[in-house]
């Protein structure tokens, strides 16, 4: 158990003990706790393996390569249509995970097993994600703008695809990219 990580399951009010097992179960598995995006990730040399996070329904164990598990019980869920590779599985109940400890701990080393191979999860190229028209049109118009997405990296592409493409209203979608342009022009990311 890594000290630093401690705090995560002292400030759980509603899934403490849930969270606690979690922990137990994913820890005997021999993997290293470390603190990533504030929520208890174990790794395995180096290589994020699971994480777990606590929401306002269910816990959960998030396989970060899920897709490309066998999930013999279906207990592997995809977040939002737009997770391409982690999925989750959730609990409820102390009594949810207590049943399947001994399918967590196959699953996870299963997970390592795959971290070994080296073997990369599939991911989605940037054009099979929707371009929204009004980006679109934005990139017709604007050579240097066209330049600087297509320099961006796949991800931060794809970021950016899937924040243009969320709104309905095809006025939000404008607003948003012309907030985003300047960015783009400057080669950040969404979130940089």
């Amino acid at each position: 158990m890594n000290p630093k990580v401690d705090f995560y399951f002292k400030k759980a009010e509603k899934w403490q003990k849930e969270l606690n097992k979690l922990r137990t179960i994913i820890l005997d598995c021999h993997l290293t706790e470390e603190l990533k995006w504030g929520v208890p990730c174990y790794t395995y040399e180096n290589s994020n393996i699971v994480l777990i996070h606590a929401f306002k329904d269910y816990c959960a164990v998030l396989f970060m390569k899920g897709v490309m598990l066998k999930d013999p019980k279906g207990i592997l869920i995809q977040q939002t249509e737009n997770v391409q590779v982690a999925r989750q599985v959730r609990f409820t109940s102390l009594k949810e995970i207590e049943q399947l400890a001994s399918t967590l701990k196959k699953y996870i080393f299963e997970a390592v097993e795959l971290e070994e191979s080296g073997v990369k999860a599939p991911l989605k190229t940037v054009a099979e994600f929707t371009m929204p028209e009004e980006f679109q049109a934005e990139l017709d118009r604007n050579p240097a703008l066209r330049a600087a997405f297509y320099e961006l990296t796949p991800g931060r592409q794809r970021g950016y695809l899937l924040h243009f493409a969320a709104p309905k209203q095809s006025k939000t979608r404008v607003s948003r990219v012309e907030k985003y342009i300047a960015h783009i022009l400057d080669g950040k990311g969404l979130d940089d």
